[in-house]
């Protein structure tokens, strides 16, 4: 299929431009500036320069498509309107159509749970108060549309958890570090996007986690040397509405991805990658 992506530059969105290439789908990435543009046409994808706040405009690209991925980020003061700019947009394009479109969302909206499912109640934070209006708008627009909500992402030392660091010989926690965070390797999770693409049916919504939901603790002794534990005030107090996020306590398994869309994360677990990270650093 001819792909529209965005975001394809991100972290997650890189990883997802890889697998869509390697599925053999033909991939448009939109993109800022020219340097970017290289960067996603050196990975197999055609770039174009344009304004994701551009609803108008991006609903003519993406007629010109048979699906889509959105990864992008507005920086988490323009997040919401970014969002709803490419929600406007593929409702307007794909309306009366059987394009895909997925759509990315996150699992801090349930709050604290310790089973965490897409029937789950919402209990989101203030940093991401916006997400559920907009993706209960979409899902119940009649496009073809999914929603992938990821878990804590890492991989290659990048995401949430390269936040902890051992250089210093003790890692400095985030808040107590009793919480769980449920999490998902990159690739694992771009597998995902690329299946819920070809697969999923809309108006589905898809917790993207692997099940291995360890504590902030667990990360940081997976670091080696002592673990310095913070009062959850500091943590927000040093990091606003991001620490209270990071503050929650959240378990999932992923389950329904796995059993709809045949999805098997595969990848090391991120426990396991911090240890591999500790003992390249010994």
């Amino acid at each position: 299929m001819k792909i529209l992506l965005t975001g394809g530059t991100g972290f997650i969105g890189s990883a997802v431009l890889d697998q869509l290439v390697a599925a053999g789908h033909q991939v448009t990435a939109v993109v800022r500036n020219q340097k970017s543009s290289l960067q996603v046409q050196d990975a197999g994808a055609t770039g174009i320069i344009g304004d994701l706040f551009n609803a108008e405009w991006l609903a003519a690209e993406l007629r010109g498509h048979d699906g889509a991925i959105h990864t992008a980020a507005g920086g988490d003061e323009r997040d919401a309107e970014l969002n709803d700019a490419v929600i406007d947009a593929a409702i307007s394009a794909f309306a009366g159509t059987p394009k895909p479109l997925v759509h990315t969302g996150g699992i801090w909206v349930y709050g604290n749970n310790a089973s965490i499912t897409e029937s789950s109640p919402l209990d989101a934070p203030a940093l991401t108060a916006w997400r559920p209006a907009g993706e209960r708008r979409l899902l119940e627009s009649g496009i073809k549309a999914s929603v992938v909500q990821p878990g804590i992402v890492y991989g290659y030392g990048k995401g949430i958890p390269a936040m902890l660091s051992a250089e210093s010989g003790t890692v400095a926690l985030i808040g107590t570090g009793e919480q769980h965070w449920t999490t998902v390797h990159v690739d694992d999770l771009a597998d995902l996007y690329v299946r819920a693409l070809e697969q999923a049916p809309g108006g589905r919504t898809y917790v993207g986690v692997s099940g291995q939901n360890p504590t902030v603790r667990e990360l940081g002794e997976a670091l080696g040397g002592d673990v310095a534990p913070e009062n959850p005030a500091t943590t927000v107090e040093r990091l606003g509405a991001f620490g209270e996020a990071l503050l929650l306590d959240q378990q999932a398994s992923g389950s329904r991805a796995k059993s709809e869309l045949g999805w098997q994360p595969t990848r090391p677990s991120l426990v396991d990658e911090l240890r591999a990270d500790d003992a390249e650093a010994a």
